[in-house]
């Protein structure tokens, strides 16, 4: 079996039917048999090892959700074995040190790590940091074979294995759906956006793929040189590509602090084109198994420095979204987001910009999941956006709707503001009433004219859950230009 199999994983569940491959004499036939604990055999199938590559692939009947399975290969007189196994839904986990976060580094840390066992039929599994300058067909090194949850394997250490984020989104994932959930780490601190795209992608927006070109080297600030892990593509070649033959239900990613230095304003290219590349190769890649709109969840960036003048931040997380504020929208289909700007940790111990609250941006998360994944159809899993504006001239107001009932937290004068003049010298624009849907904005210093208006547009917008709106499920409205 190819590295990344092993006792205790989680196979996708149906209709999709889940990829198994491995390595065997070029010519040999394989034969791969499926069966209950009890011996009763569920199915067989009979592969021939393709050459020169020495490797077999074959796709297994669509399982409905359960187990346990034992999953056993064999090729002549020789046998592999696989214990323990389940059908449930899989998901990729991918993105810098927000998603590497450990379950022992987050608020509550003790309780979430003493509750694991609780969640046996919550299976993970961590691919060790690699990298490649060429696409590798299996992993060179796992920091996790597939495991069931301890305090251990959660907790290894700092930035390390397993990854908070991932495992509280499918823990309350397994908690809503009630069946197994396999989990699946390929992250790495500090690392853009272009390490993890393949050179597909990377054309796509006009990029370089070599990291040695002139046309990179110009664009990046002088304190920042890409070298190891944030070379362009090598990640995506170590990481990722090896993981192509797996059938996956979604993905969730954490990544852009890095891109606040690096090509923030291409983010509204190369993010809309790393998750069509991924689908369209996840599709490839699993014969046709993982769906073509594969599901692509995210966390948009939260905060860092309070008070700092720079808007990286502010432009990367609307860049997030294409530039569109909120999705899924038509540029990115089949997408969901957390916001995330109001979860700002000022005093932790790994940097502000790694704030502990992980729960609520996991929370977040599986509400889109649930919407958009799942299709349940009643569940509110984003914050209010404004749909319309309209200016009242005379009185120098300016009247937002929103897309649902608002719930004020704080009258913050710097929330909103205009600009009113080309080039932008933005002003604030003071909340003057709120109501059920609409919020009503002060223009004094502009006059006549409002070209541009935005909300939330700053590295540290707003305090600990209390920024100027949010639904009344509790859900931040994202910022907007």
């Amino acid at each position: 079996f190819a590295s990344y199999y092993g006792d205790h994983m989680v196979l996708q569940k149906e209709p999709a039917g889940a990829v198994v491959w491995g390595y065997g004499e070029p010519g040999a036939t394989v034969t791969v048999v499926l069966s209950e604990d009890s011996g009763l055999i569920v199915m067989k199938k009979m592969v021939r090892v393709k050459g020169p590559s020495g490797t077999w692939t074959t796709v297994l009947d669509p399982m409905d959700r359960g187990g346990p399975y034992v999953l056993t290969a064999g090729q002549g007189s020789e046998n592999v074995t696989l214990r323990d196994i389940y059908f449930g839904d899989v998901w990729l986990c991918s993105g810098q040190s927000n998603m590497v976060m450990t379950v022992l580094q987050i608020a509550n840390a003790s309780r979430e790590l003493a509750g694991a066992a609780r969640y046996p039929y919550v299976r993970v599994f961590a691919v060790a940091p690699a990298r490649s300058d060429v696409e590798l067909e299996d992993l060179e090194r796992l920091d996790l074979p597939w495991s069931i949850p301890t305090a251990e394997n959660l907790g290894h250490g700092n930035f390390t294995y397993f990854s908070a984020v991932c495992w509280l989104l499918g823990r309350y994932l397994y908690e809503a759906l009630g069946y197994p959930i396999g989990l699946v780490e390929a992250a790495w601190g500090g690392t853009p956006i272009e390490a993890w795209s393949s050179r597909r992608a990377l054309r796509a927006c006009g990029l370089p793929e070599d990291a040695g070109s002139p046309a990179l080297a110009s664009s990046i600030s002088p304190h920042h040189q890409l070298s190891g892990p944030q070379t362009p593509s090598v990640l995506w070649n170590a990481m990722i590509h090896p993981l192509l033959n797996m059938t996956l239900r979604g993905v969730a990613w954490y990544q852009g602090e890095a891109n606040t230095f690096l090509h923030t304003d291409l983010y509204n290219c190369t993010f809309p084109a790393l998750i069509a590349d991924w689908r369209r190769a996840f599709h490839d890649g699993s014969a046709g198994q993982t769906q073509p709109l594969l599901p692509f969840g995210f966390v948009q960036l939260s905060t860092y420095r309070r008070q700092s003048p720079d808007d990286s931040f502010a432009r990367l997380r609307w860049h997030q979204t294409a530039d569109l504020g909120v999705v899924p929208n038509a540029r990115m289909p089949g997408t969901f987001m957390a916001v995330t700007m109001d979860l700002c940790d000022e005093h932790s111990p790994y940097g502000s910009i790694h704030p502990r609250d992980k729960q609520n941006v996991a929370h977040r998360l599986q509400l889109g999941a649930r919407a958009v994944a799942y299709g349940e159809k009643e569940l509110v899993f984003q914050g209010p956006y404004p749909t319309r504006a309209v200016l009242e001239v005379t009185r120098a107001l300016l009247n937002l709707t929103y897309s649902q009932e608002l719930a004020c937290r704080q009258r913050d004068t710097r929330a909103f503001e205009v600009c009113c003049s080309a080039p932008c010298g933005w002003l604030p624009a003071p909340v003057v009433a709120v109501g059920s849907r609409t919020v009503t904005l002060a223009l004094a210093g502009c006059g006549r004219l409002v070209l541009a208006l935005r909300y939330a547009w700053a590295e540290w917008p707003c305090e600990y859950q209390s920024c100027a709106l949010y639904n009344t499920r509790g859900l931040p409205a994202p910022p907007f230009l």
